[in-house]
């Protein structure tokens, strides 16, 4: 932890998730002064809550081309081939560094513990205490960060706006909550790794912390986005009035799990010959088809051609989460919808991280490297947060800390801002309901423009000023759901994750990535007034 008075850095890191904290650690053993900021606690990340694994090929039963292959299935045609051979080949190195670095993972006997998940070929998902690999990842690289006193881990540091300076970005505007003030942190270079927009849907899987902040503070800057209109869809999340939509790991599937219907009728069969085992897209596309032929609001997870206590013991923050509602993930069939949970899309990149916008450099969720194409293969964000994390890490390190002279200060920028969070959070629920209805898993082009002109509707009734966190989060939520609606309406084809009604057929023409890019601060949204330093 850091005052923030007082600290000079040569680069600031926005996000304490894996990326955010891979990026920071190559940053500092490469000689670099590194600021961490997190709005919340650093634990509170999509990180901290990942259930699923880390896909790395480690074992001699597997091959890096196998990886390759089934990454490239996955995202139906989209996947930039380059990206995905980085993910593959580099994937392995990174694991067993996490491993060296005091990650423990499951292991049997001598070796690990590999399972398998939807859409993998071979068993190769490394995994902690079952379900929380997400939460010793997290733990693993907040250690190795401490040890390193170049890095420093500042919380409670809301960024709003990011400072353009020449032609380049020159540092970060931001809220200090725990002084309650204002301030201005001077980079050499700012990496974006702030995860994703998922809080602009009513149901979703992601942490409160996921409102797009990063995408949306790139976008007015006048980065370029790529691949927005692909949202994906988890197709298990628990589905109990009055619980959030936790997550149920798609490895319950893999590890034997079923789905059935109201009247205990498996039916994914008949979307695809994988049954559960099929991607994502298919899944969720293929439960909602049964939940409306059915007139049911959910289907039914079951783990019981499993043995009910290794279910327990396999999963065992699931099963104590169903256990406080009530069921028991070894005899009980646990209720189940799909849920917004990924986002493919975001801030288009290279293969190292670097954004349209000099100085700039984003990671992980937030990205767009194209990795993933039409549809995330399971198990490879956690990987691509590594992969890509310490890439963008080293770019800072090559481009930005050996070209500019002087180091970053942070320094007073003025009053708080005000409160208006009623509005915001009024805002916030509309845009949630307009997403999921017109822009979420099942689209078609009347709903998608009506989504459009309700968002724009709420951009002006929130007026010109955001004057409180909550009103930035409301305003980020609504250009990232603007861009995501839009992007989908103007893919008039069905392709992974994006699936529209009225064009439900893939259209080889539209085999491309789509790109939005304003080339400049974007005249049509008004940049959070940043005060004059020079």
């Amino acid at each position: 932890m850091g005052d923030t008075r007082d600290s000079s850095f040569d680069a600031v890191v926005v996000g304490s998730g894996i990326a955010g904290l891979r990026a920071a650690i190559e940053i500092g053993r490469g000689g670099g002064r590194v600021a961490i900021l997190t709005k919340d606690d650093p634990t509170d990340s999509a990180t901290d809550k990942a259930q699923g694994g880390l896909a790395a090929v480690l074992s001699d039963d597997d091959e890096i081309s196998l990886h390759y292959q089934d990454t490239l299935l996955a995202g139906d045609g989209l996947c930039h081939e380059g990206a995905v051979r980085v993910l593959v080949e580099e994937g392995p190195a990174r694991a067993r560094e996490l491993i060296d670095w005091g990650a423990r993972f499951d292991r049997e006997g001598a070796g690990l513990a590999l399972a398998r998940e939807a859409a993998h070929s071979k068993r190769r998902i490394l995994r902690a205490q079952g379900d929380s690999t997400g939460r010793e990842i997290a733990r693993a690289l907040v250690v190795k960060s401490s040890e390193d006193s170049r890095i420093t881990l500042l919380p409670h540091i809301f960024s709003v706006d990011l400072i353009l300076q020449g032609g380049r970005c020159a540092g970060i505007l931001a809220v200090d909550e725990a002084q309650g003030r204002p301030a201005i942190l001077r980079a050499r270079a700012v990496v974006l790794a702030s995860g994703g927009a998922g809080q602009a849907y009513l149901e979703s899987t992601n942490p409160p912390q996921a409102t797009g902040d990063g995408m949306a503070m790139a976008y007015r800057a006048g980065a370029e986005m790529m691949d927005m209109e692909f949202v994906q869809f988890h197709p298990t999340a628990l589905c109990v009035e009055g619980a959030p939509r936790f997550l149920l790991s798609e490895a319950m599937r893999g590890e034997g799990g079923r789905l059935e219907n109201f009247g205990g009728e498996r039916f994914m069969a008949r979307f695809d010959v994988r049954g559960e085992l099929a991607p994502r897209d298919i899944v969720a596309r293929g439960i909602v088809a049964e939940m409306r032929r059915t007139g049911h609001p959910c289907v039914y997870l079951s783990m019981r051609d499993l043995n009910p206590e290794l279910a327990r013991r396999r999963f065992p923050m699931i099963a104590a989460t169903c256990a406080a509602y009530g069921l028991d993930i070894g005899d009980d069939r646990i209720p189940v919808a799909p849920c917004a949970h990924y986002m493919m899309g975001g801030v288009k990149t290279d293969l190292w991280g670097r954004t349209s916008i000099t100085g700039l450099y984003a990671a992980g969720e937030v990205a767009c490297t194209g990795v993933h194409g039409a549809n995330r293969l399971a198990s490879n964000s956690l990987l691509e947060g590594l992969v890509f994390g310490a890439r963008a890490g080293r770019a800072v390190l090559g481009d930005s800390l050996s070209s500019l002279e002087g180091g970053a200060l942070l320094t007073d920028a003025g009053t708080a801002l005000a409160i208006d969070r009623d509005a915001a959070e009024a805002t916030i629920r509309s845009l949630k309901k307009v997403l999921w209805e017109g822009a979420g898993l099942l689209r078609e082009g009347r709903g998608l423009g009506r989504s459009i002109d309700a968002i724009l509707k709420l951009e002006r009734g929130l007026g010109l000023r955001a004057v409180s966190r909550r009103g930035v989060e409301a305003r980020n939520l609504m250009f990232v759901g603007r861009l995501i609606a839009e992007s989908a309406l103007k893919r008039q084809e069905s392709r992974g994750a994006h699936y529209r009604e009225d064009f439900p057929e893939k259209d080889p023409g539209r085999g491309r990535h789509s790109i939005i890019a304003p080339g400049a601060p974007a005249p049509d949204l008004p940049r959070f007034a940043v005060p004059n330093t020079e």
